[in-house]
C-alpha cells in the first residue's frame, strides 16, 4: 500500500512512503521474543524507559521496561508525563535524549601517547575499548533521519570519524512509526515524517484498543529479516495495513507546529540582519540547551591533558555548543561574543548553511529545542517572524 511519495530537492530528503506488502505481524509476546533474539546476537538493547519523570533512552532487559500506558505532553519550554487509558508501549512523541547520546559520545578518547625514553611520546595500544554492539528499539522517523544527518557530517566527508563509524557500523536500527506527535512537533513540515521509509533493519506500527495489542513489522534489511525468522509471526493482512496507514496519517495531521521550509535557505541568508535577531536575543539565556538536546547538533572542543608524571597525554573530544564564548575563540577574542550573533549562527547553520555544507537541512522536526528551551522561545515562531512581510 502507497501513500505517495513526497520530496523536497532542496532540502536533500526524498521519501518514497510505502508500507509493504510483505510486513509481518506480531503480538506482545513476539517483540519480547525479538528483544530476546537481539540479546542472543550480542546487542545491547537501548529502548524507551521512564526515569526522573521523563522517557529517555537506555539499556533495558524486557518490554515490562517501556513506558506502558505514559504518554507526554509538550509546549515551549513544558514537558510533563501523563497516563494513557490503551497500554501504549510507544504512546508518546520524543524525550530529551537523542540516539546521538550512544553514537557521537558526549566524550570520548580520540588519542592516547605514553612516554618512551628513547622514542619519546608515542601512541598508546591501550585506547578506547571495543564499541558496543548496540540495538536501538524505538528510533522515530525524525530521529532516523537524524542519524541520517549526521552520518553525512561523519562520514561522507575527506575525514571520517572513527568513534562514530564504529558504533553506527554496528547499530540494529528498529524504527516506530510515530502515532503520537507532541506539541512542539513539525517532522511533516521538515518532510522527515511522521514515517520512517529507510534506515532501518525493522520498523514497528503499534496497533492497540480494547480488543487487540499488535504490531505491524516491516522488515528493511537482510539482517532485520534474519532476526525476524526467529520471532514468531504471520503475515500482515490488508487490514492490518490499513490500519498502520491510518496511524501514520493521523499522526501526520497533529504536527503541534508548522514552519514553511520551501525556499527557506535562500530567504534567511537575506536576513541577517533582521531586527528579529534582537527580539530573540532579549528573551535566550545562551544556556545550550537546544544545541544539548539536538539529535543533529555536532559542535565541540578538544581537550589536551597529561597525567602528574608526564608520562602519558589523553586527547579527549567532548560536546560543546555554538552557544559558548569559547566555541568561537580565535586569536585572542570570540567571533560571536553577544547572545544575538550565537542565536542567529545556531538558528541560520541548522536551517540554512547547513545545506551549503551537507546538501540537507540541519533540522528534523523533533521540537526538543522548543520544548527544552526553559524560556520557551519557539524555533518555527522565530523563523516566522523573520520571514513575515515588513509593515
Amino acid at each position: 500500500m502507497t501513500f505517495g511519495p513526497c520530496c523536497d530537492v532542496a532540502w536533500g530528503i526524498h521519501r518514497d512512503v510505502t508500507l509493504s506488502d510483505g510486513a509481518l505481524l506480531i503480538d506482545r509476546r513476539g517483540l519480547e521474543t525479538l528483544f530476546q533474539a537481539l540479546g542472543s546476537q550480542g546487542y545491547t538493547v537501548i529502548a524507551p524507559t521512564v526515569r526522573d519523570g521523563a522517557i529517555v533512552y537506555d539499556e533495558v532487559d524486557g518490554i515490562e521496561e517501556l513506558p506502558a500506558g505514559v504518554t507526554d505532553i509538550q509546549q515551549p519550554g513544558s514537558y510533563r508525563l501523563s497516563t494513557r487509558d490503551d497500554g501504549a508501549l510507544f504512546g508518546y512523541a520524543v524525550g530529551p535524549h537523542s540516539w546521538k547520546k550512544y553514537l557521537f559520545r558526549s566524550e570520548a578518547v580520540v588519542f592516547r601517547a605514553r612516554l618512551d625514553a628513547e622514542r619519546g611520546f608515542v601512541p598508546s595500544e591501550a585506547g578506547e575499548p571495543a564499541a558496543t554492539r548496540y540495538a536501538f528499539v524505538g528510533v522515530r522517523a525524525c530521529e532516523v533521519a537524524a542519524i541520517e544527518v549526521q552520518d553525512r557530517v561523519f562520514l561522507e566527508g575527506s575525514h571520517r570519524e572513527r568513534d562514530y563509524e564504529s558504533r553506527r557500523d554496528g547499530a540494529f536500527v528498529i524504527a516506530v512509526q510515530c502515532g503520537e506527535p507532541g506539541g512542539t512537533c513539525f517532522c511533516v513540515s521538515m518532510h522527515t515524517g511522521p514515517r520512517a521509509e529507510s534506515g532501518f533493519d525493522l520498523a514497528l506500527t503499534e496497533l492497540v484498543d480494547a480488543q487487540l495489542h499488535e504490531f505491524v513489522v516491516e522488515v528493511g534489511s537482510a539482517r532485520g529479516g534474519a532476526i525476524m525468522a526467529s520471532v514468531p509471526s504471520r503475515p500482515a493482512q490488508s487490514r492490518d495495513l490499513g490500519a498502520a496507514r491510518a496511524v501514520s496519517d493521523r499522526a501526520a495531521s497533529r504536527m503541534g507546529r508548522t514552519m514553511e521550509s520551501d525556499g527557506l535557505p535562500q530567504r534567511l541568508a537575506e536576513l541577517l540582519e533582521h531586527p528579529q535577531w534582537d527580539d530573540v536575543a532579549s528573551r535566550c539565556l545562551s544556556c545550550t540547551n537546544c544545541t544539548l538536546v539536538c539529535p543533529t547538533c555536532f559542535c565541540s572542543s578538544v581537550e589536551d591533558t597529561t597525567d602528574l608524571t608526564g608520562t602519558e597525554a589523553i586527547r579527549t573530544r567532548r560536546w560543546d555548543s555554538c552557544f559558548t564564548l569559547d566555541h568561537s575563540y580565535i586569536h585572542g577574542g570570540s567571533v560571536r561574543a553577544s547572545t544575538r550573533d550565537q542565536y542567529r549562527q545556531w538558528l541560520t547553520h541548522k536551517l540554512s548553511t547547513w545545506v551549503d555544507q551537507f546538501g540537507t537541512s540541519g533540522c528534523v522536526g523533533c521540537g526538543r529545542c522548543i520544548t527544552w528551551c526553559p524560556v520557551g522561545i519557539d524555533l518555527t515562531a522565530e523563523v516566522a517572524a523573520l520571514l513575515a512581510p515588513a509593515d
